[in-house]
């Protein structure tokens, strides 16, 4: 049986990434950061609990890494910080998160010699669209300071294919929602006001388009990256090639949750103009033609899930609140 190494495992994305590979058979090794309460995140109530190796320590301690790697035959790097509006305020934050966390993963990664080293991007590096849909060859560009540590943590990684042979690759999904999502994204955020019963809901922008991904996707295609033979030293985008505004997402939420409220665009919420990223598309054709991912949700059923799941778990949502 193999054993990854999943940082960020009890985060979003990185606990249903956990599951999902336990469910496949693999050993998995769940990395977060460390906290005095050994609270393990969205995994505390996990059917696997019993079958997964936790170690708490700091993505930024070189020796925390290490050590949590060893034995392990690749890694899933997840562990970042990744709230936009938060890297505004603490840019310093992200390089020392993003980029030195990811350096340590690397490193860790060639003095091991692990076989596989996946590394987690974003597309938000790839900025607004220049052409649509994006794939993997489009220019990346740093509009917000999360962006510009994300793309600087994508090109040192393929540093270490291009000078020390090391086995990464680079998996870029576009935006991922799905239950455990933070309410610092629009749909938990929506979704959230809805069940509250406001008169109004509070966002930000309402023009920019968005590719949505189910987070039940999104790690699947995870897996099938990893085990595809192919794709060393490569970027591969995971979206679903499909793309809607975010006015008319919140008609859709409005639409399933039998709604219909006011909604107001709060300065405070909105980007920088220059920041604002105003079109996400991913073209998917490499992650179609290199594995056998396909995804199983469309836009509405995800929504629904997404909805169902927040209904019984608004306790960790503060509706009230703007998350940054």
């Amino acid at each position: 049986m193999s054993k990854i190494l999943i940082t960020g495992a009890t985060g979003f994305i990185g606990s249903h990434l956990t599951e999902i590979c336990l469910k496949n058979n693999l050993e998995v090794v769940a990395y977060d950061r460390y906290n005095p309460n050994n609270n393990r995140g969205w995994l505390e109530n996990s059917k696997y609990l019993e079958d997964i190796n936790f170690i708490l320590g700091d993505i930024r301690d070189y020796d925390s890494v290490i050590k949590a790697m060893d034995g392990c035959s690749a890694v899933f790097h997840l562990a970042a910080l990744i709230g936009i509006p938060y890297s505004y305020i603490s840019p310093l934050a992200y390089i020392r998160t993003n980029l030195e966390g990811t350096y340590n993963v690397l490193e860790a990664s060639k003095k091991l010699c692990l076989e596989q080293v996946l590394i987690t991007s974003t597309s938000e590096t790839y900025g607004t669209a220049k052409y649509a849909p994006i794939d993997e060859l489009h220019p990346v560009v740093g509009q917000s300071p999360y962006s510009a540590s994300k793309i600087a943590a994508d090109q040192l990684a393929i540093s270490y294919y291009k000078s020390f042979g090391l086995p990464i690759k680079i998996v870029r999904p576009f935006n991922t929602y799905g239950p455990r999502q933070s309410a610092r994204a629009i749909i938990p955020t929506v979704i959230s006001q809805v069940i509250d019963n406001k008169s109004d809901i509070k966002i930000g922008n309402l023009n920019p388009t968005r590719d949505l991904t189910f987070v039940e996707d999104t790690v699947l295609g995870f897996l099938e990256i990893y085990k595809s033979n192919n794709l060393f030293g490569e970027v591969i985008n995971i979206g679903m090639c499909k793309e809607i505004s975010m006015g008319d997402l919140i008609e859709k939420i409005f639409s399933l949750m039998n709604s219909s409220l006011d909604v107001i665009s709060e300065p405070e919420r909105v980007r920088p103009q220059k920041s604002e990223v105003n079109q996400l598309l991913c073209n998917n054709e490499k992650i179609l033609k290199n594995t056998n991912w396909k995804p199983q949700n469309n836009l509405e059923e995800g929504l629904k899930k997404t909805i169902d799941w927040m209904l019984k778990n608004m306790k960790f949502f503060k509706s009230k609140d703007y998350n940054i």
